[in-house]
């Protein structure tokens, strides 16, 4: 099946689970129960419908995300370094030309995300594409604010790459960096505007998981 100019099967997709969930409480943030089933399992079973295979990133609790039937790989590095360790792992174990990732807790992202980031990538021959959403302005944006529109958001972690960028990843953590906008900062990038911002809404907090629908 061919959803964009990249056939599917050449994606591999990756839940991103690996994080320590600090604000809320320090508990395992994929686990945690969404009607019904954990949150990391909604998202892995969104994801399963728009790419070729799919893997989990988590570093705590291995037997429970095994138990959700793919591959699951912990970080190669300690201390829980943040989602560009998990895509590290993720390119590493990656035998697709592209890797997609997701966040764990927003169980509600678009149908169609990897095929517009697909055809995104493909259209500007880009080596990222990330989603973006737009956002209520805040008070420290003063231009969009006066004018009352609207900032464009990017969301990072929704973020479609080359496998061949695994050195580069690589060595960006090694020079103990993190911070995944100065990674994705150094390639071509192509962002994708997605209307529907409550899609991304992700739930940080326990209150943020009784929001979700």
């Amino acid at each position: 099946m061919r959803t964009s100019a990249i056939p599917t099967e050449d994606i591999t997709g990756l839940v991103l689970a690996g994080g320590r969930g600090s604000r809320m409480g320090g508990v395992d943030k994929g686990l945690q129960n969404h009607l019904g089933m954990p949150l990391a399992l909604h998202c892995l079973l969104r994801l399963q419908l728009q790419v070729g295979s799919a893997m989990v990133n988590a570093n705590r609790n291995l037997g429970a995300y095994e138990s959700m039937g793919v591959p699951v790989w912990p970080d190669l590095q300690a201390d829980f370094a943040g989602p560009l360790a998990g895509m590290l792992v993720g390119l590493e174990h990656c035998e697709t030309p592209w890797l997609v990732t997701v966040p764990c807790d927003t169980p509600n992202f678009p149908l169609d995300l990897v095929e517009r980031l697909a055809t995104a990538a493909q259209a500007e021959d880009a080596d990222i594409a990330m989603a973006a959403t737009r956002e209520p302005a805040q008070e420290t944006d003063v231009n969009a604010a006066a004018q009352g529109q609207p900032v464009v958001q990017v969301q990072p972690v929704f973020c479609l790459l080359k496998a061949s960028l695994l050195e580069s990843v690589q060595a960006f953590l090694d020079s103990g960096q993190r911070k995944i906008d100065r990674w994705t900062a150094q390639h071509r990038c192509a962002t994708v505007v997605f209307d529907d911002s409550a899609a991304f809404f992700n739930a940080n907090t326990v209150e943020e998981l009784r929001q979700l629908g």
